[in-house]
Formats: structure tokens, sequence, C-alpha cells
């Protein structure tokens, strides 16, 4: 009876406490409670005045506004619902206009290091770096539970009542309050992930464990929608503070501890404050040029010996130069372990972001706890394999249970009604509609399959079924790829083309075999695939350069008159095998026929120099086994229907292949071997931007006709490709050895930020260089009187040349992107080899580029 009595009363009080909000208000920049905050329901119902402590307890009305106010403060104002916490934090911003006169009017006097105690103070923190790391350990490991929440922001009460008015409750009840900007927010996908992090000193090796992985909301809807959450991770990565340069919106910001933060930060001390018990230097700082991508914030260091950062916030400047980011603002909070120990446990970060003004804006929520740290031996086993990353099998399949024990920061009502959210959404009258033009935009493929029954087969892409060249004049094209859907291993794709002028039919079959299972597509990261292909197509020969799909509608406009082309017939057997590590092998075995048409002509000298000339279109037929081996640490992708791109080009890469040409097996006409190698590299110059740096190399080994020579990589087309050359035509230096050079410098705005007109427009500059060396053996050169009349060599094609091997051809660009935040520009200049009959010296070209 007396427990039944117990529960009864626990039940009521419950039942009580769910009709009553209980909170505190603080202030937005200091975190300090603000005393007797004054509360009160829109339309005058219900009026509270808080306590000294900032603390205030209301009734619970939904679907009410609830303002909250108090003096120096700006008032605000939340909508009530169901989602609303029974328990909330609420910050106000200080009034400005109040304030005006107590800004830090001291901070703009002349700033000097000199004799300065916070530079000195900091100096010493940057100096403790080193005792406080958590390296010095043998071992250590923690738990660690991510959220990252994506939500509509800054909705207004007029757009609730309008869907209040459109009877979408179930729209209204998924916005709920968001405490970190005081906004109402829709949230539309919340993505969570448990990890466990494991280190050891010597041999020195850290590796993250996956234990659990979820993601739930508008993701779900397209089949490539994980690629959003890996951009996000991506972009707005974890926070290390006590690294020297923060990886943050993939680019590198100096950090308010790092080595060079006494240069590039200004620094202040305000006060010294208690921090939970414990007493710390409270200092500000900014960026010396606040257009640099840099934070401003505030430190709360330990005035004991260890000098540690007890708590962090960091902000971007208002007049950083940074895309698409209103607000953003990271939260750090570190505690003292039994063994005195001082370790993150707390990183939050939340973005405000917008494309354009007229568009919907939208904010991204990061929770982050680390829990669990421990320093006891680890054994080896764990640290078996040479991947960072690791997953256990079952991190996809977690249930309730799971979450449960590991969820370290609970969800939200919004959070947890997610799967609900989207069922309504889908029944949304016209959705169907609107998410196909979604789709067919973004993954330009259209899905044969809906909701209940995934799609088997997808068809595109979408923008290869209309291009024109020059054989064919108009060509169209239909093209589809089974997915994991009907085989998570097996796969087949291909196309029927129709070439109108030409009258000739095209095709291409493709089956692959993936040794892992696939999620949707055969190229997802790793990949592990047999893939045999066949082909009868025509190209240029210049066309292999292209990343793009040689059939892209875009990039079939050219700068100039592509008239050499040529049929192939090809089958070929590839294997790829990629590494968690980052290193790829691929074998390939082939044989291709080749039939020159247009003005291209495989015409071999013994012919050319017949009387009178047998000059003809010719053939050329080739059997190969090619090996590439590729290395890059740390490269991360997402997936789309038509290919994998890579997001993160911070690491190198390292490429080294090798082909083998047999003469007489299937059909094969020579005996040739090909070397090529490749280094790229990126460099971060800290507030002048980004180095990046390709340098490639080859040799032809063997005597071979014109076609098996090393041609130029050359971009004919008016869209900017990496690696490749822009003003170069088509075959226009022939070389059986070669090297090039490719540098690019994104400047990031460093110079136009400093005009004073340019800087409203927000233009980065650009600006590159690329280099061709080549030379061509006297073995391989049909121009000289020793070659006349060489069966094996073939005369060069109308508006091919010999390089000087002592002077390399240059070409110079300068760019402006960032152009309306999202188009790039750039005029290309070529420097030497204009006394060409085919060379142009000046060309422009552009893309479109999302950076922040």
């Amino acid at each position: 009876m007396r427990k039944a009595f117990v529960l009864l009363l626990l039940i009521f009080s419950l039942a009580i406490d769910a009709q009553t909000i209980r909170g505190v208000v603080v202030d937005e920049e200091t975190g300090d409670s603000i005393p007797h905050p004054g509360l009160q329901y829109k339309k005058g119902k219900v009026v509270v005045s808080g306590g000294s402590d900032g603390s205030f307890s209301m009734p619970r009305l939904n679907d009410e506004y609830l303002t909250v106010s108090a003096v120096g403060y700006k008032t605000l104002q939340i909508l009530i619902g169901p989602n609303t916490p029974a328990r909330m934090r609420i910050t106000l911003k200080p009034d400005t206009k109040r304030l005006k006169e107590v800004t830090v009017r001291g901070k703009k006097g002349k700033y000097s290091r000199k004799n300065n105690p916070a530079v000195e103070l900091m100096k010493r923190v940057i100096a403790a770096k080193k005792r406080n790391d958590l390296e010095n350990h043998d071992y250590y490991r923690y738990d660690k539970y991510q959220k990252l929440t994506l939500a509509v922001n800054d909705i207004t009460p007029a757009e609730v009542e309008k869907e209040k008015g459109k009877n979408r409750q179930w729209l209204v009840n998924q916005i709920e309050f968001c405490p970190y900007n005081n906004k109402l927010i829709l949230p539309l996908s919340v993505d969570e992930t448990v990890t466990q992090h494991i280190y050891r000193k010597d041999p020195k090796k850290e590796k993250t464990i996956v234990l659990g992985q979820r993601a739930t909301g508008v993701n779900d809807l397209i089949q490539t929608g994980e690629m959003l959450n890996t951009v996000l991770k991506d972009v707005f990565t974890d926070v290390d503070l006590y690294d020297d340069q923060i990886r943050l919106l993939q680019y590198p910001f100096t950090s308010p501890i790092g080595k060079d933060a006494i240069a590039f930060y200004r620094f202040y001390i305000v006060d010294t404050v208690y921090v939970d018990r414990d007493e710390c230097y409270h200092l500000e700082f900014t960026p010396n040029n606040q257009q640099d991508f840099g934070f401003r914030g505030e430190l709360w260091v330990l005035t004991d010996s260890t000098l540690h950062v007890k708590k962090c916030r960091l902000s971007l400047p208002r007049k950083s130069d940074v895309n698409f980011t209103d607000n953003l603002s990271v939260t750090q909070e570190f505690t003292k372990l039994p063994n005195g120990e001082w370790v993150l446990t707390t990183d939050d970060m939340y973005v405000e972001m917008s494309v354009v003004d007229f568009l919907t804006k939208a904010v991204l929520i990061r929770t982050t706890r680390m829990t669990d740290y421990a320093f006891d031996p680890i054994p080896d086993k764990a640290f078996k394999g040479k991947a960072k990353v690791k997953y256990d099998p079952s991190s996809r399949m977690r249930g309730d249970d799971f979450w449960a024990d590991n969820r370290t920061v609970e969800l939200t009502g919004s959070e947890r009604g997610m799967g609900t959210f989207i069922d309504n959404l889908t029944k949304t009258k016209g959705f169907k509609y609107l998410l196909f033009g979604m789709k067919v935009l973004i993954e330009n493929y259209v899905e044969t399959g809906g909701k209940t029954h995934p799609s088997l087969v997808d068809i595109g892409p979408i923008n290869t079924m209309v291009s024109t060249n020059f054989i064919d004049g108009m060509r169209t094209r239909l093209s589809a790829q089974t997915t994991a859907n009907l085989n998570p291993h097996l796969f087949v794709s291909g196309y029927y083309a129709r070439g109108w002028d030409s009258r000739k039919n095209y095709y291409k079959g493709q089956v692959t075999y993936s040794f892992n299972k696939k999620e949707y597509m055969p190229w997802e990261f790793p990949k592990r695939t047999l893939t045999f292909t066949s082909t009868y197509d025509v190209c240029s020969p210049s066309d292999k350069f292209m990343p793009t799909d040689k059939d892209n509608v875009f990039t079939s406009f050219k700068w100039t008159d592509v008239d050499k082309m040529m049929f192939y017939n090809r089958q070929e057997l590839a294997f790829e095998y990629e590494q968690d590590w980052g290193f790829k092998t691929t074998v390939r075995l082939k044989t291709e026929e080749n039939e020159a048409c247009g003005k291209l002509y495989f015409t071999p000298l013994s012919l050319y120099d017949a009387e009178p000339p047998a000059i003809e279109h010719g053939k050329i037929r080739t059997t190969e086994a090619s090996i590439e081996l590729r290395y890059a640490p740390g490269e991360t992708y997402v997936n789309t229907k038509q290919r994998r791109l890579k997001i993160n080009y911070d690491p190198p890469v390292f490429t080294l292949s090798h082909t083998v040409g047999v003469k007489g097996v299937l059909g094969g006409d020579y005996n040739y071997n090909f070397t090529e190698a490749s280094v790229y590299k990126r460099f971060w110059l800290n507030s002048w931007g980004k180095l990046d740096v390709t340098l490639k190399g080859g040799i032809q080994w063997n005597k071979v006709p014109f076609p098996l020579l090393i041609m130029p990589a050359a971009n004919l087309s008016y869209i900017v490709e990496d690696e490749t050359f822009n003003m170069i035509n088509n075959m226009e230096f022939l070389n059986d050895r070669y090297a090039s050079l490719d540098v690019s410098w994104d400047l990031n705005g460093k110079i136009f930020n400093r005009i004073p007109l340019i800087k409203k427009l927000k233009w980065r500059e650009w600006l590159g260089v690329k280099v061709l060396w080549g030379t061509l053996t006297d073995k391989n050169n049909p121009t000289l009187a020793a070659n006349a009349g060489d069966p094996l060599l073939m005369q060069f094609p109308e508006g091919s040349y010999v390089m000087d091997p002592h002077r390399p051809y240059i070409e110079l660009i300068a760019g402006i992107h960032n152009i309306f935040k999202i188009f790039h520009v750039q005029f290309v200049h070529r420097l030497n080899y204009n006394g060409l009959p085919t060379a142009k010296k000046n060309g422009v070209r552009l893309m479109m580029r999302f950076t922040f």
C-alpha cells in the first residue's frame, strides 16, 4: 500500500512538472545569471518575476508566446509548444543602444605587445601546452558522444501562425526553441555518433572506433543523402584548442593558444574570476585584422601552475570574410580528473548559415561530450590495422537500449519525433513532385522506385542525354545503372547513344562485382571491385583528361574546333582495391582498337612517303596491362550517383603507375612501356590563403607511333578543370618525356579586403601558373630525315608540334572567385609558343565554386 502511494505521488508530481517550465535567464556574453528577469505571456495571462539568481518557474501554455525581459537587455519572445523542454536556459543579449558608452573604447587605442601583461600571460600559457598534453601518457582512452542537428533557422511568429491557419499542426509541433540563439527553429535532420578514442605512445598510434551511428531526417529522402552529413562533419569538424592550427570550415584557423597566436591576435586581461570554484584569468582576444580567418572570443585560464584552459568561447569577428556563415560560436569546457589531469569534456558549436538573403536560413548545432577518460594499458590488438577509423560491425544496427545507455545529451522533442515529421512531410500535397525535381537537380539521376519499393535501377546522368561533337553533330544518349537495392555486390551499368549526323550507334556495358557490401553504388569507399567494360564510341584524344563525363552538355562547348577524333572499341578488365588507410592498388588489362576520323589520320611514314601518298584515316590496335599505386592518407569523399567526390584536399596524394603494351596478344600491334608519377600537396599560408601544388612526370620508353606518345592534359572547354592546361590545343605537343607543374594560389581576399570599395564585394584573388616541359627523342621524331619511310612511326596530325626541350610551355592565370559567393572567373594568358598557327594567346574560363 505504501509503495503504491509513493508511486501514485511520483506520477502526480511528474504530471504537475510537465505543466510547468522552470529555468534560468543568463547574459549571452558572460553567461552570468540576470537577477529578477520579467516573464510574461504575450496575451497577458501570466506575469512572473524571476529570482535574484535569474531562476524562474512558469506554467506551460502551449501555442503561446513567452516574453522575457530585463533592464539593459533586449526583449525576447519564445513560442511555447509540446516540444519545449521543461527546464530551459534562456540567454538575453545586452541592449547595445543603452550600453553604447560602455564599449571597449580602450581597445581602440594603440595596441602594444611590449610590456603587455596579457601577452606575457599568454606566452606562459602557450609554453605550458606540452606539460598539459595527454600524449605525455603511455596510453589514454575516452568515449565520445556527438549529436549533429540541422534545422531551418529564425522562424518568425507570423510563419507559425500561417502554418496553423493551413492546419499543419504536425509542422508547428516540430518547431522548437533553440537555447543557443534564442530563436525558433525547425529541425530537419539529426545524426548521432558514439565513438571510443584510444592512444598508445610507443609505438605511437591512435585510433577511433565507431561503436554506434544513426541518422534520421530529410537526408533519408534521397539515396545520396548521407553526403549531407559527411560534408557537414568535414566542414564543422571537432575543434582542438590545443592544436596550433584549428581546421574549421575547411580552413586552418590560428588557435588562440597556438604557437603563432601572439603575432596573430590581440589579447586583453578582463578580470580574475571564479569558474565552478576554480580561480581563473579571464581574457578576451581578437585578430589583428578583422577580415582574416581567425577567432574572437574569451579564455578562462587557471591561475595555478598548470595554466590550463578551464573554459573558452570562440566566435567569428563580425567583419570576417567567411561565406554563408552569419554567426558561429564554439564553447568548450575542461574538467579536472581525480589524477589531476585537465581534459576536454564539453565541446558545443552552433552555426547560423544563409546562402543568399532571400532564401531560408539554416542552423547547425553540434553537441559533443567526452567521458570515461582512462590511462590504463590498452591491448595491442586494439590498434591492429592501419586505418585510423575502425567501424564496429554493429555500429549502424544499434537498438534503442544502446542509445539510452550511451547518449550523454538527451534528444529534444523535435529530434525524437523526426521519423513522424518526415512521414507527415512526405504525405504533403505536391511534395513527391518537389522531391522528384530536387533529386534530378542534386543527383542528376531519375529513380525508378519509391519509398515502399527502393529504386533498383536509376536512369541517368541527365546532363548527358543531349550533347554535340564534330562527328555526330547532335548526339542523344540513354544511360542507366543498377543499385545495391537489387544486389549489394553485383552492379550493371551502361548506355546507348546515337549520332544523328554520323548515323552511328554507340554503346557501353559494364559489370562490376564488389567484394565488400555496398550501401548504394560500387565506388563507395573503400572500393574493392572487379569490373569488366565493353565500349564502342567516338571521342577526342584529349577527352581522357576530363574528370567529368565526355558527353556532359556543359563541357561540349569548346573554345577551339575539336575536329580530330577517333572511334574506339575497348574491352577492359580492372581490379581496384582500396585500404582503409588511404592506399589503393589498381590493375588493368585492356585491348582496344582505334580508328581515326574527322581530321585525324593514322598514316605510317612508309605510306605517307609513297607515290602517290596513300593517306587513309587508318587504325591501330593495342593490348596492354597496367598497375597503379596511389597513396592519399586521410582523404575523405562524398558519394554521388555519378561518381564520388573528394571533399578534403589537405592530405598529400602520391601516384605511381606503369603500363606495358604487348604485341601479338589479342591483336596488339606494338610493344611499349610507359611510366608516370605524380605528387600533390596543399600548403596553408595562414592569412595569405592556400597553395595547391601538383608535380607530374612520365616517360614513354619505346619507339611508338604518335597515338601512343604523351600528349598534354588539354582542357578544351570553357569550364575550369583542375590539373589541365587551359590554352593548349588537342595534341598540340607530342613528347616521350615530360614533366609538368601546376601551382594555384588562393589568396582568400588578402589584398581585396584592404581596398575600400572592392572589399564590400567580398571577392577573392586567385593566381596560378602551369608549366609543361617536354622532349621528343630522335627515335620517335617523324620529322627527322633519318626516320623517313619508317613503317612504325606515323606522320604527326596537322597542328601537332615538337617542343623545344630548353623552353617549357607556360600559362599564367589571374582569377577572381567568390563572385556572388559562387562564381569563379579566370583570365588565362599563354606566355610562349604563340607563334604557332593554332595558338590562342588569351582566354577566359569559369566555373561554380562554393567555398567558405
